[in-house]
């Protein structure tokens, strides 16, 4: 299954709020989700929908998100947390949370088109899983530069997650720890993910 490419209001409205995705908001009246004809969900379909969530979300597609469950499954501690550190540590991740993208197909294509430094190299692959200590900054050209300012300026102002640092004028995020689970950007109940796809295998 391919990256998803279409309307994303048609994704909010179905499984609620993913920040990843867009960062504009549904207008009032469309907040309100008209209810379908059965209003009781099966459990496989509650199971479905958290999955999807952190799909979208995160951007990726079916065969990724179920690579990164397999890592997880075979990582120690909680499967479920190991995934929501695994996909949090993501590169475009890691710069939508920063401030340097408004959303992470936004990040994706400023690593794509190597705009991004990684302790002072050039990366240009979205799913690099960033450590602690390091660090990321825009690169020197004033083309990547203003891309970054520009979303730094039109960046809703979110308290940052403890495991980051931003230091805007110089474009330089730091990468301080792994990520806790209570700072994760998505509510979601990742059991229920962890629960669908024990139950494809």
């Amino acid at each position: 299954m391919s990256r998803y490419r279409g309307p994303r209001f048609k994704k909010i409205r179905r499984l609620g709020d993913l920040p990843g995705l867009t960062r504009k908001e549904l207008p009032v009246e469309s907040e309100l989700i008209k209810p379908s004809r059965s209003s009781k969900k099966s459990q496989y379909r509650i199971r479905l929908e958290e999955k999807q969530k952190l799909r979208f979300h995160y951007g990726l597609t079916e065969r990724q998100l179920l690579k990164y469950v397999r890592i997880a499954g075979k990582a120690k501690g909680s499967t479920g947390q190991v995934l929501l550190q695994l996909l949090e540590m993501r590169l475009d991740n890691i710069l939508f949370r920063l401030g340097m993208a408004s959303t992470i197909p936004q990040a994706r294509q400023l690593v794509n088109h190597r705009h991004v430094l990684v302790n002072g190299r050039i990366v240009d692959i979205p799913s690099y899983r960033c450590k602690p200590q390091d660090i990321i900054t825009a690169k020197g050209e004033q083309k990547s530069r203003t891309l970054i300012q520009n979303s730094l300026e039109s960046a809703r102002r979110k308290k940052l997650p403890t495991h980051l640092t931003l230091h805007p004028l110089q474009y330089k995020g730091l990468v301080n720890q792994i990520i806790d689970r209570k700072w994760v950007g998505l509510k979601i109940n990742e059991l229920l993910v962890v629960e669908y796809y024990s139950r494809q295998t």
